[in-house]
């Protein structure tokens, strides 16, 4: 194993495992650090006891560099493995998630992600996704660095030069575009339209009064720019990012009209896999199967770790009787767009 490897690995698995994020990122950076250098260098600087001189190589990560140098597993790493970190993260779904061909939902260092695109995008890679959908933040989310119309735009250029190095694998523009009180979304229409995927998802006034809150979710899941309803509840299991503390309730909404608008539009209901979030709970999730919606089984992932977080969704829809089929996630990404711009169902 290669020492970049190996720090990246140790990221993967503290990310997955929803670790505190100044860990993973401690081997991000590490990895980035010695990922620049000349060929030689990293062994070098490994023989001369230099390593930790270099501005982002600390004491662990330097020791994970020295043994993966000498041709072992690295202590650290290997700990990790043997204690479940790469485990799978719930029990069933197997069969959903080998299915599985992308993400509809990730973000990056753009909005509120710990990460660059092109991480998170290899990291999608090297999962075995055919496709997976950048969904960073919209611009009234200024505490997650919403993107500006000027600032999407530019990462519109960003990913398509991605997609020139990375082919067979796609990168598809998208968004998490806020719904806001009236049940408008928080972008340019037209910058919208030119997007492969929105996601659309209510982040504030989540106590709205019900019969509102339905209102506001009908009127943004109708929108004939909406692709997927993101964590529609919006409750937190447990604290933000999984940490200690409190979660937050389900916002309160009439679910079968949510539902049946969803179903009527096209717009699919996603799974969302945030192991803090789990969202919709079951008995919502069993509704909108009976409503006859599609569906998303998402990350919403914010590091290259938790794209990983697909075994929770997977897990929970098959519990509730989610047909395979009416996973968008399922579609090739050919598919996957001719539904995002035509409605058109692939076939089973």
């Amino acid at each position: 194993m290669e020492p970049v490897e190996a720090l990246e690995r140790v990221a993967f698995l503290l990310e997955r495992t929803l670790a505190p994020p100044y860990r993973a990122g401690a081997f991000r950076t590490a990895a980035q650090v010695l990922g620049a250098l000349p060929d030689g260098e990293v062994a070098e600087r490994a023989a001369a006891g230099t390593l930790e001189s270099l501005k982002g190589v600390g004491p662990k990560t330097a020791q994970v560099v020295r043994e993966a140098l000498t041709g072992e597993v690295p202590a650290y790493l290997e700990r990790l493995e043997s204690e479940g970190a790469a485990a799978p993260l719930a029990e069933g779904g197997e069969r959903l998630r080998a299915l599985l061909r992308g993400d509809c939902h990730l973000h990056s260092d753009w909005s509120d992600g710990g990460s660059p695109v092109e991480e998170m995008g290899r990291a999608a890679i090297a999962l075995g996704h055919e496709w997976a959908v950048l969904t960073d933040h919209s611009p009234r989310l200024t505490v997650a660095r919403g993107l500006s119309p000027e600032r999407l735009r530019e990462q519109l250029a960003v990913v398509a030069e991605l997609n020139a190095r990375w082919a067979p694998f796609r990168l598809l523009t998208g968004i998490e575009c806020d719904i806001l009180a009236d049940g408008s979304l928080d972008q340019e229409p037209e910058l919208l339209d030119e997007l492969d995927l929105v996601v659309v998802s209510v982040h504030s006034k989540l106590r709205m009064d019900a019969p509102a809150m339905t209102r506001r979710m009908v009127a943004a899941v109708s929108n004939p720019l909406a692709d997927v309803l993101g964590h529609c509840t919006g409750r937190l299991l447990t604290a933000r990012g999984g940490g200690p503390g409190r979660g937050r309730p389900e916002s309160q909404f009439d679910a079968e009209a949510v539902f049946a608008a969803c179903a009527a539009s096209g717009t699919a209901v996603e799974i969302n896999s945030r192991p803090e979030r789990r969202d919709p709970p079951r008995r919502l999730l069993r509704e909108a199967v009976a409503a006859g919606t599609l569906f998303a089984v998402d990350t919403d992932a914010h590091a290259p770790g938790q794209l990983d977080w697909q075994d929770i969704g997977c897990a929970r829809a098959e519990e509730c009787g989610v047909p395979a089929d009416r996973v968008v996630n399922t579609w090739s990404a050919d598919a996957l767009l001719d539904w995002t711009r035509n409605r058109q169902v692939p076939r089973p």
